[in-house]
């Protein structure tokens, strides 16, 4: 059974080395000897106890860099000597039984800003990318591929692109000094080192360079082509009307004692290869400023190939968590303002934006610049540094709401709307009036019923009732994979038949419903989607980039995930374990 691998990124201060730091202590693996008892040991700790059946996969590298011969990768495959050493065979890459693989990258400020992120990018497509090829194979193989059907908009998109592209390195080159375009800079840096990495032909850039269109930007760009294909009119859309992505939840407990912040990723089970990363950087928010960045650390649930969250949830070192679901756009009028100069590219600007802000506030402000109208989320910033436990009087700073459509960004505090309520629930239908009127939302409850609605969605009705439940982790987490979309009547949809449909529930299982059922849209059909892992932090957790995570479907209350028993079973889902019944796991970091 292949389950997933823990990636131990091994990243020292050799000469001329822009990354230091080992994010494990562990003992070298040799393969000119047998492993002493005491790597045995620590191998078994690595791998959950686990006996030597189920194997463990330790990807170890250093990255170096030199002006001579630039950047070279030592030794990035190390694991199979591990693997030669304990007899296992080496078409086997599986290890933790929890579904994550574990990423940490870490920079040193003695070194030009450039080669750190270069070499950031470099080193993680090195240890990771068997699992970039098997992501891309299940998620992105054959888009706009050779054999595509849709070859006009499949050069729409490669064009709109390109032009994006180079108005954005223009930006670059005409702002030198700026902190946002510096930080885009660093960011497509990154990108081109794991690009160049899992190629193999690493090379410096020197000036302004290209990245490949149908490429690695693919992999960033997950959530901004949704919002393209209807912009660039792509005959069949991956999106169904209706389709939710993500659900979440800011919870206080009584008496003030804590503040949870949670987040279900809904998304096609395709993608559920997934990489708990942190990344360390010691950048500046300009090349003339001499403080660190107050995001430089930041912890997120991942993918292979992505550089940011795509979920998104994140803890940084401002001592922001910022996170969003998906409010999309139905109003066709509004894709006239989705153009690609003038503009950055969601996944860009939410880098940016966790880079260089402070406040929530900051980060709305910074946020809002340069709106790409795609990937259109309500955003929610939570500043733990307004937060202290049991007090009350908190005023404002702790809480941002931001909202993004084509041509509109809006914003506000709502930390007196948390305060007051106690929590504030996110669930894929936009919060501000203006907002909501001008995405179609109006027209979609005309025409479809309160299903649209910001306060009578099934998932609006089950949080606010189910919220008062919420008095610890524990409790937090039930209500967050919650599925009991047979018995709850919240769950039931009007039109449908059957009417009790497994994507009204907090944690989606549109699997369930039948093939043979009638539903009035998209969304509300048998497909492979559903919520497809949880995150959770808190106050305590969040100082220490820690949070409490599960991959995998829910099975609270439904039957488990199981590939060879669902209708979906011919779907490539390379890398995935058959059944998903993880449970949840404390994430801490090594370094």
């Amino acid at each position: 059974m292949i389950i997933s691998c823990f990636f131990i990124v091994k990243t020292v201060a050799l000469p001329g080395s822009p990354l230091i730091g080992q994010t494990l202590q562990s003992p070298p693996l040799l393969c000119e000897r047998a492993p002493t008892q005491a790597e045995k040991t620590w191998l078994k700790l690595a791998c959950c106890d686990q006996d030597s059946s189920e194997m463990i996969s330790v990807f170890y590298t250093t990255c170096q860099w030199s002006y001579s011969i630039g950047y070279s990768l030592m030794n990035p495959f190390n694991l199979l000597c591990v693997m030669q050493t304990f007899g296992w065979k080496p078409d086997l890459l599986c290890c933790f039984l929890i579904s994550w693989s574990f990423l940490e990258v870490t920079s040193s400020s003695l070194y030009n800003e450039s080669f750190q992120a270069y070499a950031a990018g470099a080193v993680e497509a090195a240890v990771t990318s068997q699992l970039i090829y098997k992501h891309w194979m299940n998620t992105l193989m054959g888009y706009c591929g050779p054999f595509t059907s849709d070859i006009g908009y499949c050069e729409r998109l490669k064009a709109f692109i390109g032009t994006n592209m180079q108005w954005v390195q223009k930006q670059i080159q005409k702002n030198p000094s700026s902190p946002y375009w510096y930080q885009v800079h660093l960011a497509l840096l990154q990108l081109k080192g794991m690009e160049d990495s899992y190629n193999a032909e690493l090379s410096f850039p020197t000036g302004q360079f290209s990245i490949n269109p149908m490429g690695f930007l693919l992999f960033q760009l997950g959530g901004d082509l949704e919002d393209l294909e209807s912009a660039l009119n792509k005959s069949s859309q991956t999106r169904a009307l209706g389709s939710g992505s993500c659900s979440a939840l800011i919870k206080l407990l009584p008496n003030n004692k804590e503040l949870l912040v949670s987040h279900d990723t809904w998304n096609t089970y395709q993608s559920m290869l997934r990489i708990m990363k942190k990344y360390t950087f010691a950048f500046k928010a300009s090349p003339s400023e001499h403080n660190l960045l107050p995001g430089r650390t930041q912890a997120f649930s991942s993918y292979p190939g992505s550089i940011f969250s795509g979920d998104d949830f994140y803890i940084l070192s401002s001592g922001l968590v910022t996170m969003e679901t998906t409010i999309g756009n139905n109003n066709p009028a509004l894709w006239k303002f989705v153009q690609p100069t003038g503009t950055v590219m969601e996944w860009l600007r939410n880098i940016v934006a966790n880079r260089l802000a402070s406040t929530g506030r900051e980060w709305a402000e910074i946020f809002s610049k340069y709106n790409s109208g795609t990937y259109n989320n309500q955003w929610m910033i939570v500043d733990y540094n307004h937060f202290t436990p049991g007090k009350s009087n908190i005023k404002e700073g702790l809480f941002v709401v931001l909202e993004q459509i084509p041509g509109l960004v809006m914003f506000d505090d709502k930390t007196q709307e948390l305060m007051k309520k106690g929590y504030w629930a996110s669930y894929n239908i936009p919060y501000f009036v203006d907002i909501f009127n001008a995405s179609g939302c109006n027209e979609l409850v005309e025409k479809f019923g309160p299903w649209f609605s910001l306060d009578k969605n099934p998932r609006a009705q089950i949080f606010r009732r189910n919220q008062t439940d919420v008095t610890d982790v524990d409790s937090m987490l039930r209500l967050m994979r919650y599925n009991n979309y047979l018995e709850d009547p919240l769950s039931k949809c009007d039109g449908c038949n059957p009417a009790a449909n497994g994507e009204n529930a907090i944690s989606a299982r549109s699997d369930l419903n039948p093939a043979n059922g009638t539903y009035p849209f998209g969304a509300l059909k048998q497909r492979p989607h559903g919520g497809t892992d949880m995150k959770m932090t808190s106050y305590e957790m969040y100082r220490a980039y820690g949070m409490v995570a599960v991959s995998g479907p829910t099975f609270d209350q439904v039957p488990p995930f199981q590939w060879s028993s669902s209708p979906f079973k011919d779907l490539m889902h390379m890398g995935h374990p058959d059944i998903w019944n993880f449970k949840p796991i404390n994430v801490t970091w090594t370094n």
